[in-house]
């Protein structure tokens, strides 16, 4: 298995690890600011557990095919839950808001990794 494709493999279940770490924090010490804001960290923790799941088939897809198209979509995803699902944890949990500009780019860099992805699968030769 490449490199790239281990880790994918490695980051996404981190992803999914940290998001249920996240979740039972906010479900079982609760805050006033989590709960005035829970809407934005529930939007946060949806985008980062289903693209947990979106990286660890791309890593599958990357140890299979590796391609330039399959490794964007790859980093695209991780860059993405970090600047989407970061900064709105970020608003819900600390109420920080100075990153808020941030949020945006990361639906950006979401839709970019779904785009690279949708290419590597109809450029993947078969094996």
């Amino acid at each position: 298995m490449n490199a790239t494709a281990k880790t994918f493999l490695v980051v996404s279940a981190l992803l999914a690890l940290s998001s249920i770490i996240l979740g039972t924090i906010a479900a079982h010490a609760p805050s006033e600011q989590l709960l005035a804001a829970k809407h934005w960290f529930d939007t946060a923790m949806q985008y980062q557990q289903f693209h947990a799941l979106a990286l660890f088939g791309v890593g599958l897809m990357m140890a299979h095919w590796p391609s330039r198209a399959f490794a964007a979509a790859g980093w695209l995803m991780i860059l993405a839950t970090l600047l989407f699902s970061g900064t709105l944890y970020q608003r819900s949990m600390l109420g920080y808001h100075d990153l808020h500009w941030l949020t945006p780019y990361g639906g950006w860099a979401y839709l970019a990794g779904w785009i690279a992805l949708i290419v590597g699968v109809i450029k993947a030769r078969r094996a």
